[in-house]
């Protein structure tokens, strides 16, 4: 990465969560050790990545909410992904912290901040898929649309049929839309939400229920599609020795 000199790029990942006893959260925890994993691991396709690209991945922002085994809510009962326009240090510390160190990268000249994306389970949706926002930008709001599209490439389970792009109102609070506003366009941010429930391959209308693997495999797949990406916009040259897909 530009911080250390390395490789040209930066790429944030921030993944903001909600208690694991929860129904709605539980496979992210299933679903975000197959990206860590895989991005550690000595697979050529992670290799390159971490060659060029530097993740950070925050892997709790509710602990305390999560310990008490609460639905969404923060111990003093807050609902964080809707306080990211103003969190408080006292309140809401490790979105405070977060948020902060987000805006000191983004104020870091030597820093291209690229992605922000945050990762929910969903209680009533099948598949996995995404929202983005709306821009005013015709041509920003596209550039949006690709990474979306290229992770439906790569994963049988994600729907970009799905993913929509919105400035709901009532999701003003998010990380999603308030750090799309804050941030350049040359950023995009989104939430990424996958079923607790199953998932529905193109062609069928048979419900597969997830299972442990196919999370991880979901979470491979989309650690996997950032070198389609960045291929895709010459930050990464060359071809790769023939390698198996990630499964």
């Amino acid at each position: 990465s530009l911080i250390c000199g390395i490789s040209s790029g930066y790429l944030e990942i921030i993944d903001v969560i909600d208690p694991p006893t929860s129904p709605v959260q539980t496979p992210f925890f299933i679903f975000s050790p197959g990206i860590i994993d895989f991005l550690v691991s000595h697979h050529p396709i992670a290799k390159v990545l971490r060659d060029h690209l530097v993740f950070k991945i925050a892997p709790m922002l509710n602990p305390d909410g999560v310990y008490l085994g609460n639905y969404r809510c923060s111990l003093m009962g807050f609902d964080l992904n809707r306080h990211w326009a103003n969190p408080s240090p006292w309140a809401h510390p490790t979105l405070h912290g977060v948020k902060e160190l987000i805006i000191d990268m983004y104020n870091n000249p030597k820093i291209n901040l690229e992605f922000y994306i945050d990762i929910h389970a969903h209680s009533t949706m099948m598949n996995g898929f995404m929202y983005g926002n709306i821009f005013e930008d015709e041509e920003r709001f596209q550039r949006q649309a690709v990474f979306p599209k290229l992770l439906c490439q790569n994963a049988e389970d994600f729907s970009y049929s799905s993913t929509s792009f919105n400035r709901d109102a009532v999701k003003a609070g998010t990380g999603r839309r308030f750090l799309g506003g804050l941030l350049n366009d040359t950023s995009y941010c989104y939430t990424l939400e996958v079923s607790f429930y199953s998932y529905i391959l193109g062609g069928t209308s048979s419900a597969v229920p997830y299972t442990e693997e196919a999370y991880m495999k979901l979470g491979r797949n989309v650690a996997r599609t950032f070198l389609d990406y960045y291929r895709l916009n010459s930050l990464v040259e060359g071809p790769l020795a023939p390698t198996p897909k990630t499964r």
